[in-house]
């Protein structure tokens, strides 16, 4: 975490270096996703090395809806500023289909990119996109894919901005075809695979092989399609990246539900106390002492 929250960090570029070079250093990274600033900040505090921008996450935590493609560019873009400035963590940022055809691509990454993204993530999905543990859903062409793709790649201001290629095949057109989309896409310049949803930890190896020496991402979704499996599992079958995306505000979500149902309940909160973060904990989550010691310092000066 910063020495002083009110003062510069590293910057976007050393980001990106930093997360490139985890990705080729053969570790699998555990990367939460965050639908805030202060889950961000737990997120550090605890030692994670990266962080996760969840779409999900983010039409459900900021604007209570369901993961089905309603959240703009625009509301991606100035939710990645607001957390960027908050943290030091490499962001890999959910862009969903990118919100259009080439084009809208590269003014997606461009404005991702000077936003403070370290990754973005692209799926191909049609534009009304669904969560990639629902059913139903529609894909591009592999070849419409490609172009995203490449224009993405064209886009970078900044070459070590990392291109994540998601493909949602395997719950449309099976295994097969979702491997064959994956190395069309390392092809087309993407850094790192994601195959959305296989089923069972055979379809996981097989990943895993057809795909050795591509950094991977296995997207666990607990109650979803894909085994619950751990990070070093995970490791083992070829992956570079442990995403949990929703782990943390499900986690926040189930807890605030029994916080509340206590106080309608009870009336109180005194006696859940020992439940709550505490005040001073709170404070310096949020860099109070680090504010107050700056202030004095200007305000001495």
């Amino acid at each position: 975490m910063r020495t002083h929250a009110a003062l510069p960090g590293l910057s976007a570029e050393q980001r990106r270096r930093e997360l490139r070079r985890r990705l080729t250093a053969g570790e699998t990274l555990i990367t939460p996703g965050v639908t805030d600033a202060a889950g961000l900040r737990l997120v550090e505090e605890a030692g994670f090395a990266t962080a996760y921008v969840t779409g999900a996450g983010l039409a459900n935590a900021q604007y209570g809806l369901p993961d089905i493609g309603l959240i703009s560019q625009r509301e991606v873009v100035d939710h990645v500023a607001r957390l960027a400035a908050a943290t030091d963590l490499p962001l890999i940022v959910d862009a969903d289909t990118g919100y259009g055809g080439p084009l809208s691509v590269m003014r997606t990454v461009r404005l991702l990119e000077a936003a403070g993204a370290a990754a973005v993530q692209l799926e191909d999905q049609v534009l009304a996109k669904r969560c990639g543990h629902f059913d139903e859903h529609q894909l591009v062409t592999a070849d419409e894919m490609r172009a995203k793709i490449e224009a993405a790649v064209a886009a970078r201001g900044d070459s070590q901005l990392v291109i994540v290629a998601r493909t949602d095949a395997r719950g449309v057109l099976g295994l097969d075809e979702a491997i064959k989309r994956a190395h069309l896409y390392v092809e087309a310049g993407a850094d790192v695979i994601f195959i959305e949803a296989p089923r069972g930890v055979e379809e996981m190896r097989t990943i895993g092989t057809e795909l050795a020496g591509v950094p991977l991402v296995a997207n666990i979704v607990e109650g979803g399609k894909t085994p619950e499996l751990s990070a070093a599992e995970l490791a083992e079958l070829g992956f570079s990246v442990a995403l949990f995306a929703n782990y943390l505000m499900r986690s926040m979500l189930q807890a605030g539900r029994e916080a509340l149902a206590h106080l309608r309940t009870a009336g109180e909160t005194s006696s859940r106390t020992p439940y709550l973060l505490p005040w001073a904990d709170r404070q310096s989550l949020f860099g109070l002492p680090e504010y107050t010691a700056l202030e004095r310092k200007f305000s001495d000066g």
